[in-house]
C-alpha cells in the first residue's frame, strides 16, 4: 500500500509529509518547492495483539510502544498540482505521472484561505475550489489515458473484452478488474468524463486533509469543509513540534492523542506546547495527521491487522521473535491470499491455516479476520 500525499503548492503538503515520517525534506512558502517526490515511511497506529495473549512483542519492522503497534506503511510526497496540470501546466504531468502507484490519497488543502489555487500568497481563498480542482486534473487526466484505448475499445465484443482492454490501457496505474468492472456498472462508456470519475473515486479514493488548522481564518473554512466533504482538521507543524518534543524527552506523546509534559522546559517551550494545546488539540482532539493515516488505512481502504507466525504455541517466527510481523490486508482476504502475499513459494505450497487463538486448522478460502494471529502449514 502507498499512501500519496497531494495538493497545490504551498498547501503545506511537505509539512505533513515530515509530519508523518520525520523525514527532513525542504519545506518553503515557495510554490513547486516539492520537484522530486519524497519517499518515506509513516504508521498506521494499533492496538497491540500482545495484550490479549499477555506477551510482549519483538517487531522485526515498525515498533510497539505501550501496547500500540507503529506499524508501517509508504508515503509518497509529489510535485504540486496546478489548475490545468492534464495538459502539463506547472509540473502536472510529472505530479501525475508520481501518484500511479498510490492505493489512496491524503489531498493536503490549505484551511487558512491564505493561498490561491496556485499556491500564491492572498487572503479568503475558498478551500473547497482547492479540492474541485484537484479531483477534476486527475479526472481529466485519467480521460486522456482512457481516449487512447478507444481504437481497442470498438473492436471488443463482449464486457470481459471491455474490461481486458482497460485493464491493460491502465496497467500502470494501480487500477484492479473489480474496480473497472465496478464503474462500468455506473456508467457503461469507458471513454467517457464520468466513467473517469466513478474509476478515480474506486481507485484512487481520497481524504481531506484541512492542514493550518492552528491558523485563526482555518475554523471556519474546516467548518465548512465538513459540510461538504470528509475532512479531518490538521496542523501538521503542531505535529512535527510535538514529535520532537517526545523526541528530546520533554514530553510523553502518542500520535493521534493530547500530550503530557514529563521533562523540563523553559518558559518559551512551555508557551509554544500551551499554544498547540489551546489552537489545536483543544479544539480538535489531536494535530489530525495521525488519524488521516488511519483514516486512509482502516477506513478507505478497509484493510485489517494479521499476524502470521511459524509457530502458533511460541507465537513466533523461527527465530524465536515474538509476533514479528503484521500484515495489513484488505477485509475479505483469505489465509490462502496471505501465504502468497507473504511469499509466492509459501502460497504455491499451501496446507493449511492454523488460528493462534483456537489451534483449530483453517481452509485456503478462511475469510481473516482483524487480529487473526495464524501460523500457514506448508508442504516442505
Amino acid at each position: 500500500m502507498i499512501i500519496g500525499l497531494v495538493g497545490k503548492p504551498s498547501s503545506g503538503k511537505s509539512s505533513f509529509f515530515k509530519a508523518a515520517t520525520m523525514i527532513d525534506v525542504k519545506i518553503s512558502p515557495v510554490p513547486f518547492t516539492t520537484i522530486q517526490p519524497n519517499m518515506g515511511i509513516g504508521y498506521a497506529i494499533i492496538d497491540c495483539v500482545e495484550k490479549e495473549f499477555g506477551l510482549k512483542c519483538s517487531p522485526k519492522s515498525g515498533h510497539c510502544k505501550d501496547g500500540k503497534r507503529f506499524v508501517p506503511v509508504r508515503m509518497v510526497d509529489v510535485a504540486g498540482l496546478v489548475p490545468g496540470a492534464h495538459e502539463g501546466k506547472g509540473l502536472g504531468n510529472k505530479f501525475l505521472d508520481d501518484l500511479r502507484q498510490a492505493s489512496v490519497l491524503i489531498h493536503v488543502v490549505d484551511a487558512s484561505g491564505q493561498t490561491d489555487e496556485e499556491g500564491n500568497p492572498t487572503s479568503g481563498h475558498e478551500p473547497m475550489r482547492d479540492v474541485e480542482f484537484l479531483e477534476r486534473e486527475i479526472d481529466w487526466w485519467m480521460h486522456s489515458i482512457l481516449e487512447k484505448a478507444g481504437p481497442k475499445l470498438s473492436k471488443a465484443k463482449t464486457q470481459e473484452e471491455v474490461v481486458q482492454v482497460l485493464s491493460d490501457q491502465l496497467s500502470g496505474l494501480e487500477i484492479s478488474k473489480p474496480e473497472i468492472e465496478a464503474a462500468l456498472l455506473e456508467h457503461e462508456n469507458p471513454i467517457s468524463t464520468e466513467f473517469a470519475t466513478a474509476l478515480r473515486m474506486k481507485s484512487k479514493p481520497i481524504i481531506i486533509a484541512a492542514n493550518k488548522c492552528d491558523v485563526e481564518s482555518a475554523r471556519e473554512n474546516s467548518r465548512k469543509l465538513r459540510g461538504e466533504v470528509s475532512a479531518v482538521p490538521s496542523s501538521a507543524e503542531a505535529e512535527i513540534v510535538l514529535k520532537k518534543a517526545a523526541e528530546k524527552g520533554m514530553i510523553k506523546y502518542l500520535p493521534g492523542g493530547g500530550f503530557e509534559i514529563v521533562g523540563s522546559l523553559d518558559d518559551r517551550q512551555r508557551h509554544a506546547l500551551e499554544i498547540i494545546k489551546q489552537k489545536v488539540l483543544d479544539l480538535y482532539g489531536s494535530t489530525g495527521v495521525q488519524d488521516c493515516i488511519n483514516k486512509a488505512v482502516f477506513e478507505t481502504m478497509d484493510c485489517i491487522a494479521v499476524y502470521p507466525v511459524a509457530n502458533v504455541n511460541k507465537m513466533s517466527d523461527k527465530e524465536g521473535n515474538v509476533l514479528p510481523d503484521v500484515h495489513l490486508v484488505p477485509r475479505g482476504t483469505t489465509v490462502k491470499e496471505l501465504a502468497f502475499k507473504i511469499h509466492t513459494s509459501l502460497g504455491e505450497k499451501f496446507i493449511a491455516g492454523v488460528d493462534a487463538k483456537t489451534k483449530k486448522r483453517l481452509a485456503a478460502d478462511y475469510e481473516l479476520r482483524n487480529n487473526d494471529v495464524v501460523e500457514i502449514m506448508f508442504a516442505k
